[in-house]
């Protein structure tokens, strides 16, 4: 500053003179006063800060993150399993005629799995047909003889008794209709029984038969497991007794099908506490149409919503 400059500045007022002082004064080595703290940011700018700041912050951000997937997702592993095995039976002993089905077979409810040899119950049937149609005869006859009874009666032409043997005997042929169609429909089940079905859809596991064989009622002919829906069971940690609830969804991976999961739904969860292993019962469903699932297989287990 020159000379002529600082002379006037003297003449100002006592604040600004100190200032003008200071700057006649001041010498290029002269030090500099420190640098004050810089002021809090707004939330809204301290976000964005945090997001796109490398290092602690999204270090934490990324911990949080994994955190909260943690608390809301459970890892356990479990097995598929069938809803349903059933050991199928003949209802009449009988000699085996053809085997229609093998270990492995996919069937549908009501598809025929065996036949048992039919030719003397399909005689049956025809005699049982040829009894029914004589008592129909005989009933029709009996009735036709009660009405004219019945006529004759009310012009006092025949005595009360031989009118009511001629009812009795029309009652007593409509019996034998009742007796000859019930046994009809007796021989026509038992032909029909003599074809073993599927009583639901699944898959044979195992067969028992051959043809040939001869077949009692109390011996099994194949082994049927149902295989849609497939139930999976796993066992839980008793820390989730609370938060395990029915309608959960699930997602379970399986080692045939490297990458896919399939979803499921929690079905069932015991409320029963093993002590040994501190663990309780959970099912789930899966609904597996395109079966591809089989029973016995191991998963991986993923329950999500646990932190909701």
């Amino acid at each position: 500053m020159s000379r002529r400059t600082c002379r006037l500045a003297l003449a100002v007022s006592a604040p600004v003179l100190g200032l003008a002082l200071a700057a006649c004064g001041s010498k290029p080595d002269a030090q500099k006063p420190a640098a004050a703290a810089p002021a809090a940011l707004p939330d809204d700018v301290r976000a964005v800060a945090a997001a796109v700041a490398p290092g602690a912050a999204a270090a934490a951000v990324a911990e949080k993150a994994a955190s909260a997937a943690e608390a809301s997702s459970l890892q356990l592993s479990g097995e598929f399993d069938s809803p349903m095995r059933s050991k199928l039976v003949v209802r009449w002993p009988g000699r085996v005629h053809k085997v229609l089905v093998d270990e492995g077979t996919v069937v549908r409810a009501g598809q025929p799995l065996l036949e048992l040899e039919k030719e003397y119950l399909v005689l049956d049937v025809q005699r049982a047909e040829a009894e029914l149609a004589r008592a129909r005869s005989a009933q029709a006859e009996a009735a036709a003889d009660f009405q004219r009874k019945r006529d004759l009666l009310a012009k006092g032409s025949v005595p009360r008794a031989l009118h009511d043997r001629s009812q009795a005997a029309a009652e007593q042929t409509a019996a034998q209709v009742q007796g000859a169609e019930a046994s009809l429909g007796a021989v026509r089940q038992r032909l029909a029984d003599a074809v073993l079905v599927a009583p639901f859809a699944g898959v044979i596991a195992q067969r028992h038969v051959a043809v040939g064989e001869h077949l009692s009622d109390a011996t099994p002919a194949f082994v049927l497991v149902q295989t849609a829906p497939l139930k999976l069971r796993v066992r839980v940690p008793e820390r989730y007794l609370a938060s395990v609830k029915t309608g959960l969804e699930v997602k379970a991976a399986v080692d045939p099908f490297p990458g896919e999961t399939f979803d499921g739904t929690v079905s069932v969860v015991s409320r029963s506490v093993d002590p040994q292993s501190r663990t309780f019962l959970v099912e789930a469903l899966f609904a597996n149409r395109d079966g591809r699932l089989s029973p016995g297989l191991f998963a991986r287990v993923a329950v999500s919503g646990l932190g909701e």
